[in-house]
C-alpha cells in the first residue's frame, strides 16, 4: 500500500502553516515505514502532480475553516472530502482541488483522501502558531498516527523524539 502525509500552508502566515509543522513533528517523533512518504508541500499544489499519482491513501494535513470554534480538529474522510472542496474552507485548496481533479481526469487519483485539519486562530504575518494551535499540535499528530495505525501501518514512537525546531525555537 502507498501512503503519502502531506502538510499544506503557509509557514509566514501563523496557523496557516499548521498542516507543514504537524507533518515535521510526525517526522521528528516518529519512525514511517518506506511505504509512507512525507511531505512539506507548502502552497504550491501543482508542486504535488506527482507525489500524489497512483497513491492508495493520501492524508492531508491542513488549516480548515468549518465554522467551529478556532483550535477545533477536524478529520474528514470519504464522502466529505468532495464538500470540503466545495466550501472553500483552506486558503491554498483551490490549487489543490484542481490538482485532483487532473488527477482524476487522467486517472491517476489517489483511491481515498483524508483530510486531518485543525480550525486556526489567526491568519497574521508571522513565522510560529498561536498559543491556542500550538496547544493543540500534539493532539493533531496522533490523529495523523491513528490514521496511519488504522490503515495497518506500522507507527514506532522514536526514542529521542523532538518537540520539533519551531516549537523548540520559540521556547
Amino acid at each position: 500500500m502507498s501512503v503519502v502525509v502531506i502538510g499544506l500552508g503557509n509557514v509566514l502566515l501563523s496557523d496557516e502553516g499548521l498542516g507543514v509543522r504537524a507533518v515535521e513533528l510526525l517526522e521528528q517523533r516518529y519512525i514511517l515505514p518506506e511505504s509512507v512518504e512525507v511531505i512539506d508541500g507548502g502552497t504550491s499544489a501543482m508542486d504535488l502532480l506527482n507525489p500524489l499519482s497512483n497513491n492508495d491513501h493520501v492524508i492531508i494535513a491542513d488549516s480548515v475553516k468549518t465554522g467551529a470554534a478556532p483550535c477545533t480538529l477536524v478529520r474528514l474522510a470519504d464522502e466529505q472530502v468532495p464538500k470540503f472542496f466545495q466550501t472553500k474552507i483552506s486558503p491554498h485548496q483551490i490549487g489543490l482541488s484542481d490538482l485532483l481533479a487532473l488527477l482524476t481526469v487522467q486517472g491517476q487519483a489517489p483511491k481515498k483522501i483524508t483530510i486531518i485539519g485543525m480550525v486556526p486562530e489567526s491568519f497574521a504575518t508571522h513565522i510560529g502558531l498561536t498559543e491556542g494551535v500550538s496547544a493543540k499540535m500534539d493532539e493533531m499528530v496522533e490523529l495523523l498516527v491513528d490514521e496511519l495505525r488504522s490503515l495497518g501501518i506500522a507507527v514506532k514512537p522514536r526514542q529521542d523524539g523532538a518537540q520539533g525546531f519551531w516549537a523548540e525555537a520559540e521556547q
